[in-house]
């Protein structure tokens, strides 16, 4: 259902768990799902771009349930969900400024990715918070346990025990995790340079034919030899892209270069190549043929287009190969004399 095109954010709820049963699609807050004949019937579902929240009463009222972007094919709020809320606020870069007392008061402490309190000096000591950017989960308990409160950006708590009955019970904070990017790669071709071109020499085959006939060079007319290809794609050193992203980087009909951040950046392919030999050696003659790969570096700016959360944005990267795929040979003879009394054609190779 969901496809690397689509990059809208959107929720698929069915009544049965893994996934069966009835279903509908949501790209946008509902409010009451009644209204649309599924309220209190939501079994399973699944969640692609940013994060969704789900209410057990209409008009987004209780506490919410949050749900990341995955597939869920059973959930703890079985058929207790009458309302979604998309999170579209930008989650890219979360901070929230964590305070000991009311009022924003006392020690403070600047949180900007996932920690367990419980590991510091400031479990259960937190009584009003700021979210500066992101949206923000504050667990009662250690490693994402216990009842938990959602932090908007913005967000301004300036005491605990009046506002959320709260008071100095943080031990876990989370920040929501955006939804995967959608990445489109345009390989400029146009604007490809040959950075380097040179021959490598692989084999060498002399055979020499000292009598007054032509003779048999070889019993095979061919000889086979591998050609690699190495590929690697770079980033630029402000790229937005995580440890982990993957997308493809469409280089021909054929040939598709599948990169993962952090991980597959580079690539080594083989191939054979079958290389024809002369098959008779001219009388009285030296024949050296000398089988040589050509390796030619090429870099090729690309252009990614990043789509996440309604926005797009562009970033500059390269694709690099290095080819020895032409194989070819070189012939030379030269005049040898005669043996008296022998014929002989040898082969040896270099």
């Amino acid at each position: 259902m969901f496809s690397q095109e689509l990059s809208m954010n959107r929720i698929v709820v069915y009544d049965k768990p893994n996934f069966e049963g009835l279903s509908k699609e949501f790209t946008c807050d509902i409010p009451d799902l009644h209204e649309l004949d599924f309220g209190d019937c939501i079994s399973s579902l699944k969640v692609r771009g940013q994060p969704w929240v789900t209410y057990k009463l209409s008009k987004f009222e209780e506490d919410g349930v949050i749900f990341e972007e995955g597939d869920y094919a059973e959930i703890d709020n079985n058929n207790r969900i009458s309302s979604l809320r998309l999170v579209h606020q930008d989650l890219s870069d979360p901070q929230i400024t964590l305070y000991e007392h009311p009022n924003y008061e006392g020690q403070s402490k600047v949180v900007k990715e996932e920690t367990n309190l419980a590991y510091g000096y400031f479990n259960d000591r937190v009584s009003s918070h700021v979210v500066q950017r992101g949206v923000w989960l504050l667990y009662k308990n250690a490693n994402r346990g216990g009842w938990y409160h959602i932090a908007w950006p913005g967000e301004r708590i300036h005491d605990y025990k009046t506002e959320i009955s709260f008071d100095d019970n943080v031990s876990h904070l989370q920040p929501l995790k955006p939804g995967r990017p959608i990445i489109t790669a345009k390989v400029l071709w146009d604007q490809k340079k040959v950075e380097a071109e040179h021959d490598v020499l692989i084999d060498e085959i002399v055979g020499t034919n000292c009598t007054e006939y032509e003779q048999a060079f070889t019993t095979s007319s061919t000889r086979e030899y591998t050609a690699t290809v190495f590929q690697s794609f770079h980033f630029s050193n402000t790229t937005c892209l995580k440890l982990g992203f993957s997308f493809q980087v469409t280089l021909g009909c054929s040939n598709i270069f599948i990169v993962e951040k952090g991980k597959s950046e580079s690539t080594t392919t083989t191939e054979k190549v079958e290389v024809l030999l002369p098959a008779k050696i001219p009388p009285c003659t030296e024949l050296s043929i000398q089988v040589v790969k050509k390796e030619t570096t090429t870099s090729v700016p690309v252009e990614l287009t990043i789509c996440q959360n309604g926005k797009e944005k562009k970033e500059s990267a390269e694709y690099r190969c290095v080819s020895g795929r032409t194989i070819s040979t070189r012939y030379t003879m030269k005049p040898v004399p005669a043996a008296t009394g022998t014929s002989q054609a040898k082969s040896q190779e270099a």
